[in-house]
């Protein structure tokens, strides 16, 4: 009789939906993370100036929205606007991240006139039982290198839990 050690065990830490984009882009991506989630996403700014696409310091580029409850029911939603499919290179430690082209591809959402066609980026975030003691402020350590969650440990993950394809 051989039991699974349970801190082994791999979770799905969080799931983040991000949209970057400029002024109006941004209004835009903003509506539809709130119309996804239900949540309010956060603005991501700036730190530097790129003249090439007219950003400075402090200018909002993006929206994010984190999601740690129900995070496994929208990852199915994620996963099947994109067919169940990823390719191995999307992979690397201790999470993955994907794109949906257009939003009207997750199943339940319908065209919003207002946004047009707009996409979005999903990572995924995996970890094991003690990763909190690497984060923590008070008392923080170090943990071994056998807490990485490889990339197939990742694949297998997926396969087994959400019948995931991988190329």
């Amino acid at each position: 009789m051989t039991t699974e050690n349970p801190t082994r065990k791999i979770r799905i830490e969080k799931i983040v939906l991000h949209v970057g984009g400029t002024a109006e882009e941004l209004e835009k991506g903003f509506k539809l993370l709130k119309l996804i989630t239900g949540r309010t996403p956060a603005k991501m700014k700036s730190h530097k100036r790129i003249p090439a696409f007219g950003v400075r310091p402090n200018l909002d580029v993006g929206a994010v929205v984190t999601l740690r409850q129900n995070a496994t029911e929208m990852l199915k939603k994620m996963l099947s606007a994109i067919e169940n499919k990823l390719r191995k290179k999307q992979i690397s430690e201790n999470n993955f991240s994907f794109g949906v082209k257009e939003y009207i591809e997750i199943p339940g959402m319908e065209y919003q006139r207002d946004l047009g066609m707009m996409g979005l980026d999903v990572t995924v975030v995996f970890k094991r039982a003690g990763r909190r003691v690497k984060l923590r402020k008070v008392k923080s350590g170090k943990i071994p290198a056998r807490q990485v969650i490889s990339k197939q440990e990742i694949i297998k993950f997926m396969e087994d839990n959400f019948n995931t394809e991988f190329r």
